[in-house]
């Protein structure tokens, strides 16, 4: 087939035609005026003319990859027939579709990711539930040029299919292969890279301000969840926007999940003809006065537009409206007529300012036949979507996540005071347990990560022993509350960081990378990792014992060590000091953390070869065992350091020690191996 070009001065009309499949379609149609020339290649990715592909060599290559499509029938031998989504290439093919056959789609859509995704059932509910709302956010807006951006990237998998990316869809997260989330280095369609979330809001801001500057047209569209609204940079986002004034449309997609039970169990937001009718006015150019009113009405009409509106809308909806956003809904994520309508309507609105539509959709909306075919190949539900599958299922090694929990049980039985604070996109199962043991003193606040760590030095300063639980990755987000609510204060708050170092198929966005560089530098804080569960237990002995400033400790995310499952009582360590594990000549492998294994491993490999090295666990990044430093610069001719993490963590520290001590001047050269090299 062709490719579909589109050439406007004044408007935008394109024009598509070619054989797809056994259907011929075509699309002309006009939006806003605005100067534009658009080149929809095979796929629409990272061709020649994207400024992605064009921002470095890794990228193109990656176009190159995609747009090498391979045999959808050698890929795909088991699926269900999908003669409408074969036909799809790119959103420019949305365009002729009726609403009939738009549903179809949305059923294929479904068919097609439960079939290809089987393997991860509850990775794959996010995009289940908006199938609906993608196709429909790609049939209304004009992508790439107007900008759509989601916050998190679970919700993108049919995004991804309708931008080009089917054929790749069952190498997402494996090398060469698609990520989990947008990227901008990977298509032209994924305006901005997905992360933690929350930052949907703020960089579409960015966008629609820098497009007014320049003069421009097109529209800018942002998707958030329910998991989003719980971090504040959602909010000041929208303040800002609702202060600025400039058009921009936020969409709610409200899947009614909560991280408070008794919210959940309250009566839902119906969804009835009525409403339907209602919301259909709400977002149309009649109802919305206010900004064709001028003068000294215009502050009257303002009232009696959000009153009519508060008056049909939901409980709580007038809080968008309080940070300036025009409010629509709640509209049925799953009924199509409605969403186009809706984001007809919207989209053709000038001098909107921001709007948030709300659109309320469910986790579990699928077809009968996906429901059969996920059952079927999933008997047994996965309880967490957000960690890797090696470690979710329900057959499978004990964790560190296991033993820290057994750990914590031990302690809040010897320590009433403790109490336990949770902050992250997802929960891991294994700290279900102590949700369900201590429901009185386990507290899980979601994406809200900053006020996780305030909130500890509160019950810290309150009288209890508060640890606080947090992925590495997500702890970079609180980090100003590390440094001024909690070590300037010399508050004792237990940090807990999990996930640290590599987190496998989960990629860069979940790695834990950087904690030991930005914990270590904090002058009140004791970092130490253990080499071990058994050493994972005794340093929650020991942070549970440690009263006078804050801790902290990090292990990776995988199997322990051991397989006899035995379990000790904690003991105290003695802060700053490390241990020989074995003593060899003239080479010493000083590791720390979890890198102590692969000295370990390193050091049985060598002894079969003759050659032997001393292995020492470091323990604590801070402090540091000095005179296990000295002892081993002055007793081996290398000294080869051993981390997981990035420049300016432990290696530094110890490079650091001794220079300044003089080791230097003798005979002791100083290596340093990362795993991160690339930092």
């Amino acid at each position: 087939m062709g490719s579909a070009v589109a050439q406007c001065p004044h408007g935008i009309t394109s024009h598509s035609t070619g054989n797809l499949g056994q259907k011929k379609l075509g699309y002309s149609s006009r939006c806003s005026k605005f100067p534009c020339q658009l080149d929809f290649a095979r796929f629409g990715l990272l061709h020649q003319g994207s400024s992605a592909a064009s921002s470095s060599d890794h990228s193109t290559e990656f176009g190159r990859r995609i747009n090498a499509v391979p045999d959808m029938d050698d890929m795909f031998w088991d699926k269900v027939p999908t003669p409408l989504l074969d036909m799809v290439e790119n959103p420019i093919h949305l365009k002729n579709l009726s609403v009939q056959e738009l549903k179809e789609l949305a059923s294929e859509i479904r068919s097609e990711l439960s079939c290809i995704m089987s393997e991860k059932p509850n990775s794959l509910k996010a995009s289940l539930a908006v199938v609906e709302l993608t196709i429909a956010i790609h049939h209304v807006f004009h992508a790439p040029v107007d900008k759509i951006l989601w916050d998190v990237g679970e919700q993108t998998y049919a995004h991804k299919i309708l931008t080009g990316r089917r054929a790749l869809m069952r190498m997402m997260r494996q090398k060469n292969g698609l990520s989990s989330f947008t990227s901008r280095f990977e298509s032209e369609y994924d305006s901005f890279g997905t992360g933690h979330g929350c930052n949907s809001v703020s960089a579409g801001l960015g966008m629609a301000i820098a497009r007014d500057i320049k003069g421009k047209r097109d529209r800018v569209v942002t998707v958030i969840s329910n998991a989003t609204t719980l971090a504040g940079q959602v909010y000041e986002a929208m303040s800002n926007a609702g202060y600025l004034d400039s058009n921009m449309i936020v969409i709610l997609n409200d899947s009614r999940r909560s991280l408070h039970p008794k919210i959940e169990q309250e009566p839902k937001t119906s969804i009835t003809a009525l409403s339907s009718t209602l919301i259909k006015i709400q977002s149309s150019k009649s109802f919305r006065i206010t900004k064709r009113i001028g003068r000294g009405m215009h502050e009257l009409a303002a009232k009696f537009d959000e009153y009519a509106r508060g008056m049909i809308g939901p409980q709580g909806s007038t809080l968008f409206e309080e940070l300036g956003l025009y409010y629509i809904g709640p509209v049925d994520g799953h009924n199509l007529e409605d969403l186009i309508c809706v984001l007809q309507q919207v989209s053709s609105l000038d001098s909107m300012g921001p709007v948030l539509i709300h659109v309320i959709t469910e986790d579990n909306h699928q077809d009968a036949e996906c429901n059969e075919k996920i059952e079927a190949d999933n008997p047994q539900e996965v309880l967490s979507a957000g960690y890797d599958d090696s470690v979710s299922s329900s057959v499978q090694t004990r964790t560190y996540s296991d033993c820290l929990v057994d750990s914590l049980l031990m302690e809040a039985e010897k320590h009433k005071d403790i109490v336990l604070v949770h902050a992250g996109m997802e929960m891991e199962p294994s700290f279900q347990v102590l949700q369900e043991t201590f429901a009185d003193r386990f507290f899980d606040v979601g994406m809200a990560e900053q006020h996780a760590v305030t909130f500890s030095a509160g019950l810290s300063r309150g009288g209890l022993r508060p640890f606080c639980i947090i992925p590495s990755t997500f702890l970079q987000r609180a980090y100003d509350q590390v440094v001024h609510d909690v070590d300037r204060q010399k508050i004792p708050v237990r940090f807990v960081i999990t996930s640290a170092g590599l987190v496998g198929n989960s990629g860069p966005v979940y790695c834990g990378a950087f904690d030991v560089t930005f914990m270590s530098c904090l002058p009140n804080m004791i970092v130490m990792a253990p080499s071990d569960e058994d050493e994972l237990v005794d340093m929650v002995a020991t942070a549970a014992q440690i009263d006078d400033r804050p801790v902290c400790f990090r292990y990776p995310r995988g199997a322990i060590v051991r397989t006899d499952h035995f379990m000790h009582p904690g003991i105290p360590l003695e802060i700053g000091k490390g241990r020989v594990l074995v003593e060899g000549k003239e080479v010493a492998l000083l590791g720390y953390g979890a890198m102590v294994q692969n000295c370990l491993k390193a050091q049985a490999l060598l002894s079969r070869l003759g050659i032997e090295v001393t292995v020492a666990d470091a323990r604590f990044c801070k402090p540091l065992d000095t005179e296990l430093l000295t002892l081993l610069c002055e007793n081996h001719k290398f000294l080869i350091t051993v981390e997981e993490g990035s420049i300016g963590g432990f290696a530094s520290h110890v490079a650091q020690f001794i220079a300044l001590n003089g080791h230097l001047d003798g005979t002791v050269k100083v290596m340093n191996i990362r795993n991160f090299h690339f930092w």
